[in-house]
């Protein structure tokens, strides 16, 4: 009996060693995200890696998140296609690269909206997204996690201060997206398209004349080196995705994923509107300072502003209307009516 029992035991042993053995923890996944920023930049280092940080502790270490700035793994304008297509597995995309590619959601890039920071732009734009289905639909290439926007542009200049449309006439000025391009036309400027990393020889070279920026920009890639005047003006915003491909979003464990969505969403949308563009500002104006060079910020007389709004503000808002009920988006007039009293509200 007792040799039995021993035999047994033997087998038994035998038998359950050769059992698939579960894994005592899941094995972290890295995550990577593309950015066309350098990783000097406030944008980078509170923005981007302060998301991925948060990610990153909300999901206990599972998720990790590498970043890929400066275009090295996709180039700006192929940000959205190198996601759908999983060659990034994440990215924050300039939704101005692809205009009519989401084309309601574009409501908030129209000029003169009533919001003045990013923080509240990127409310804003998140709060449509959770009113219409029409705009949900825009996005079902991908997995949209956050949107955010900037505040109103703000002209920059290295030779000549703009106080007026006249000033403005025949300039060229680097501009982003349909909607902005629209109203520098309207304005009597001729917009152009430089890419983002080559405005600043752009700039010190007289490609261009002057440029609508976010203050982000203006920070991230030293611009503050190459200008001299700063013209507040009732100028369009961008807007702005944090994205995530399907697939790779759909083999991330349900943990997981509720992990990410509690710092996206409407807050997380807020967040990067606010660390992305509002912080920068008082950057500039130290690094300026700190380089000895010259800032001369003027801010559009009341009644100058009331003519550009005139000339490029709400006639532009109409024209989106009818263009896109005209293409077929019946809640345009809707969508146009909550952005607005969304960015009025408190």
């Amino acid at each position: 009996m007792k040799g039995r029992t021993w035999w047994s035991l033997l087998a038994l042993f035998a038998i359950l060693t050769l059992l698939p053995q579960a894994p005592s923890a899941a094995e972290p996944v890295t995550l990577s995200f593309a950015s066309q920023n350098p990783p000097t930049g406030l944008s980078h280092t509170l923005a981007i890696e302060g998301w991925a940080r948060q990610v990153e502790e909300k999901t206990k270490g599972q998720v990790k998140i590498q970043i890929f700035p400066s275009q090295t793994l996709c180039k700006g304008k192929d940000t959205w296609a190198a996601v759908s297509s999983g060659i990034a597995d994440m990215a924050w995309a300039p939704q101005g690269y692809w205009p009519g590619l989401t084309p309601l959601t574009e409501v908030i890039m129209l000029p003169a909206l009533p919001f003045k920071t990013a923080e509240k732009g990127s409310e804003v734009l998140w709060k449509l997204y959770e009113t219409f289905p029409e705009i949900q639909k825009e996005f079902a290439e991908v997995k949209v996690l956050c949107l955010f926007s900037s505040g109103p542009y703000t002209l920059i200049s290295p030779k000549k201060q703009i106080t007026s449309m006249e000033d403005l006439k025949g300039m060229k000025v680097r501009t982003f997206g349909r909607l902005p391009s629209d109203q520098i036309t309207k304005l009597g400027g001729v917009p152009m398209s430089t890419p983002m990393p080559e405005t600043y020889l752009a700039l010190r070279s007289g490609i261009v004349d002057a440029m609508s920026a976010p203050w982000e920009a203006i920070l991230g890639f030293r611009l503050y080196e190459v200008v001299s005047h700063y013209t507040e003006a009732p100028l369009a915003p961008l807007w702005f995705s944090v994205i995530m491909n399907n697939q790779k979003w759909q083999s991330l464990s349900k943990e997981n994923q509720q992990a990410i969505l509690s710092v996206s969403g409407l807050e997380g949308s807020k967040f990067w509107g606010r660390t992305f563009f509002d912080s920068a500002r008082a950057e500039v104006a130290a690094k300026a300072k700190e380089g000895g060079v010259k800032m001369d910020i003027i801010e559009l007389s009341p009644a100058e502003q009331q003519r550009w709004i005139d000339i490029s503000g709400k006639p532009m808002w109409d024209a989106w209307v009818a263009e896109m009920q005209g293409k077929g988006f019946a809640t345009a007039k809707a969508v146009l009516d909550k952005t607005i009293e969304l960015s009025k509200s408190p």
